[in-house]
């Protein structure tokens, strides 16, 4: 397994890259049946959920089963990697590549701090309220709506939210208030479209209680190296052909045709970041027995609970 770290063209670091080699199969997983997903860790249930393809949206059920993978954070932790995302993901990088009860399995993945969760909110919102309505309510179920913030923006707790006056929340509201929170840990998840928290739900807490914009790292698959090569290699010669096409233009209308290097390299770099970092689709493995070993499983985990989709 190898680590190196990504950056833009002038130097500033976007996230860590993880190469993952010899582990075919996550602890953390998502098993699928036809539109009905599992969720596990190891070998109990985690996420039951079932796509609404007509409103779309997920229907859901939690269990308590989710055992985070990280373990606690100390203050003088906090304190000592304040405000570095990326010493933070380093620190991250080993608990994901050492756990076997980490979602990560063989192929290339992206820790960063450039999440896609928008950073805007209205004048009149408070960060409290802000982070408060991005997360998926209910428990044990509930429902994520894809179209409640146009994008896959929410985050749904893989167990539920602690109150603000928890013991381990009232630790965290002291290092929200101080700038020395520890990030939250997100995955995102395709079939779900939308974040769950890996690790962190104390701290989201304590910084929704403080009203303070919380530290996230966000853990997704990005494209593979050998896949990633040659992807690289069709966009310099699409960079290449934009230039010789630019050139003969000049060659004949003189300098009123723009130079070809000012407007198609600027492309070729936002094309080559992308193809770094951008989000790849969470890969699910079969649920052998289908549909019948997903019913059990509902059967037994809502425990005879009207759960519709069960």
């Amino acid at each position: 397994m190898r680590c190196s770290d990504v950056t833009r063209a002038d130097g500033t670091w976007v996230g860590l890259s993880l190469d993952v080699r010899g582990r075919p199969r996550p602890g953390l997983c998502v098993s699928s049946a036809g539109r009905r997903l599992l969720l596990s860790q190891e070998s109990r249930p985690v996420l039951l959920a079932v796509v609404d393809e007509h409103l779309g949206g997920v229907d859901y059920w939690r269990t308590d089963g989710y055992r985070s993978f990280v373990p606690p954070l100390r203050a003088d932790t906090g304190r000592a990697l304040a405000g570095s995302p990326e010493r933070w993901a380093h620190r991250f990088a080993r608990y994901v590549l050492d756990s076997p009860d980490s979602p990560v399995h063989e192929g290339r993945w992206l820790l960063t701090s450039d999440s896609p969760l928008p950073r805007w909110r209205h004048a009149d919102t408070s960060h409290a309220e802000y982070w408060g309505s991005m997360l998926v309510e209910g428990h044990p179920d509930g429902y994520i709506d894809w179209f409640l913030h146009s994008g896959s923006w929410e985050i749904l707790p893989l167990r539920p939210m602690p109150d603000a006056d928890d013991g381990r929340v009232k630790a965290y509201r002291k290092q929200a208030r101080e700038g020395t929170l520890p990030p939250v840990l997100l995955w995102w998840v395709s079939g779900l479209d939308c974040h769950l928290i890996l690790d962190g739900h104390a701290r989201l807490a304590a910084a929704i209680a403080e009203s303070v914009e919380p530290p996230l790292l966000q853990l997704h698959r990005t494209m593979p190296r050998d896949e990633l090569a040659g992807r690289v290699d069709d966009a310099v010669s699409l960079y290449e052909s934009e230039l010789a096409r630019l050139a003969r233009l000049r060659a004949v209308h003189g300098p009123t045709v723009p130079d070809g290097a000012a407007i198609a390299g600027p492309q070729l770099a936002r094309s080559l970041h992308d193809l770094e970092t951008a989000q790849q689709p969470t890969w699910a493995w079969p649920l052998p027995g289908g549909e019948a070993e997903w019913h059990r499983v509902a059967r037994e985990v809502t425990a005879g609970r009207n759960w519709p989709a069960a």
